[in-house]
């Protein structure tokens, strides 16, 4: 399989009856996603897109088998969905969930350490093994089936980065979003790392942002561990002004290292390929793994 999640991976949805819940799930549906249920509290009992609906995640995975979760709750109570989640036994649970406090992020990362539960996000646009299995609100159609590993903080440049992928005549094993967020579940390495130990996965695109010692963490990661791989590189938020919050809660230059130069500069002495534009990812890839 390619990391996280591929066809044998059973989906429960977490806010299932909501606007985002229903439109997300049925895109899932269609694309070959094994959504088993879903979890709304006080709806437990009843159908919805032709899946069972019930009052907690612990009765869902009880009734279902479920070993995924994907949340799409209101930020005020994302971060119980999250613990409900890990509290149930979920081995990944995907928060798609903007704008959840930073205060309460940081309650569900001391809840979740020693859990077996791995969260990606939240503020993230999932995972997906191409076709496979679709965990987020990507758009799957761009997704052809390859050996490039994807993990980035932005959803769109994830989007950008598999059809450029695509047009170079590659594909894609899993892309992971890990979110945009100051705390989130799933660090730019721990993707890495699920990467360089998976057999399906020849080469990795990583992209990260301003704000933030993910990306110099994991560059100095892949280097010290010899630089199995090839990993090309984009750094976003080049132009960006110290001290002003970019879109996502954590773009924000705070140090040094903090910067796109700083990050594009470790990145390069690691011996990533760092491209300067987003427009060269797939080109670049293609060229350095010989295609």
């Amino acid at each position: 399989m390619a990391v996280l999640v591929n066809k044998n991976s059973k989906i429960l949805v977490q806010g299932f009856t909501g606007t985002e819940g229903t439109f997300h799930a049925t895109q899932m549906i269609e694309y070959g996603t094994d959504v088993v249920g879903g979890v709304t509290p006080g709806k437990g009992g009843t159908t919805h897109l032709d899946r069972p609906v019930f009052n907690t995640v612990a009765e869902c995975v009880k009734q279902t088998g479920a070993d995924v979760s994907i949340i799409f709750v209101p930020p005020a109570f994302a971060a119980d969905a999250i613990m409900e989640a890990a509290d149930a036994g979920i081995a990944l649970v995907v928060c798609i969930t903007e704008g959840i406090p930073v205060q309460d992020m940081v309650v569900v990362k001391n809840f979740l350490q020693g859990t077996g539960t791995r969260l990606i996000g939240p503020n993230c646009p999932g995972v997906i093994t191409a076709d496979e299995c679709k965990v987020g609100i990507m758009p799957g159609f761009v997704f052809k089936k390859g050996r490039i590993g994807i993990v980035s903080k932005s959803g769109t440049l994830t989007y950008e980065a598999a059809d450029q992928v695509a047009k170079a005549g590659l594909g894609i094993s899993t892309a992971i979003g890990i979110g945009g967020d100051p705390i989130i579940g799933t660090t730019t390495k721990e993707a890495v790392e699920l990467f360089m130990q998976d057999d399906e996965t020849d080469a990795i695109v990583m992209i990260g942002e301003i704000g933030g010692g993910m990306e110099a963490e994991a560059a100095r990661w892949i280097k010290e561990n010899g630089n199995k791989k090839p990993v090309v590189g984009f750094i976003a938020g080049q132009t960006a002004p110290p001290g002003r919050r970019m879109g996502h809660a954590g773009a924000i230059v705070g140090g040094a290292e903090d910067t796109a130069a700083a990050k594009m500069q470790i990145m390069s002495e690691c011996g990533i390929a760092v491209v300067s534009s987003p427009a060269d990812i797939g080109k670049t890839m293609a060229e350095i793994i010989g295609k």
